[in-house]
C-alpha cells in the first residue's frame, strides 16, 4: 500500500525561511528608522532653541523671557527683569523660563500656543517630555557650563546615548551634553540604562 502523505521539500522549507528573514530584517530595519527619526527629532529642538535666542536678540537687544520691554515689544503677558539672565529652571511653571516661549513665540521665533494657561503651553520632545531653557547659573547639572542650558526630559536612555554620540563626545557624564542620574550629578554612560528615563541638559 502507498503512503501518500507527503511533506514539505527542502526547497519550500527554504523559500518560507528566506521570506520569515525578508519579514524580519524589514520590521528591524522599520524600528531602526523610526528611531532614528526620533534621534534626530531631539537633537533638532536643541539646535532649534539658540536660534530663537539669537533671533529675538538681533531684533529686540534682550534676552526672551529676561526681557524688561516684552509687554511693548511682542505684547507679552509678562515682562522680564532685564538683568541678562533666564531667571527659573529649565522646567520651571513660573517666571522667566517659563515665559520664554510665550516671547519667542509672539516674535513669530517659534510655533506654538502663546496662550500661557494653555494645556499645551510647554514644549513637548518627541517622547512626550517638557522641553525648557535656563541661563548657565541655574544649570541642573554640577559639571555642565554655559551662558545657557536647554534641558530635554522623559528621554530614553537608548536615545540619550545616541543623541550624545550625535551631538557631543558620546560619553553622557563629559562635554557640552550630558545626561542627568541622581540628583545634580551627570550619569556615566554605563549607568544610563536603555529603558530607563534620563532629562538631556545641552549647555551653550
Amino acid at each position: 500500500m502507498k503512503n501518500n502523505q507527503g511533506g514539505f521539500t527542502l526547497v519550500e522549507i527554504a523559500i518560507v525561511l528566506v521570506i520569515i528573514g525578508l519579514l524580519l530584517g524589514g520590521v528591524l530595519k522599520g524600528q531602526e528608522l523610526i528611531n532614528s527619526a526620533k534621534v534626530k527629532n531631539f537633537a533638532t529642538d536643541f539646535r532649534n532653541i539658540p536660534l530663537f535666542i539669537y533671533g529675538y536678540q538681533d531684533k529686540y537687544r534682550a534676552l526672551p523671557g529676561d526681557d524688561k520691554n516684552a509687554q511693548v515689544h511682542v505684547a507679552a503677558t509678562t515682562n522680564g527683569d532685564g538683568n541678562g539672565v533666564i531667571d527659573g529652571n529649565w522646567n520651571a511653571t513660573t517666571g522667566e523660563s517659563f515665559n520664554f516661549w510665550q516671547h519667542v513665540r509672539l516674535a513669530g521665533l517659534a510655533a506654538g500656543t502663546t496662550d500661557v494657561t494653555a494645556a499645551d503651553y510647554l514644549p513637548k520632545n518627541a517622547d512626550g517630555g517638557q522641553i525648557g531653557i535656563t541661563s548657565g547659573v541655574n544649570s541642573p547639572i554640577t559639571t555642565l557650563k554655559g551662558s545657557y542650558v536647554i534641558c530635554s526630559g522623559g528621554v530614553l536612555g537608548k536615545f540619550a546615548k545616541q543623541l550624545d554620540i550625535t551631538m557631543d563626545d558620546g560619553n553622557t557624564a563629559t562635554g557640552s551634553m550630558q545626561v542627568i542620574g541622581t540628583g545634580n550629578a551627570a550619569a556615566a554612560t554605563t549607568a544610563v540604562t536603555d529603558a530607563a528615563t534620563f532629562t538631556i541638559c545641552l549647555a551653550f
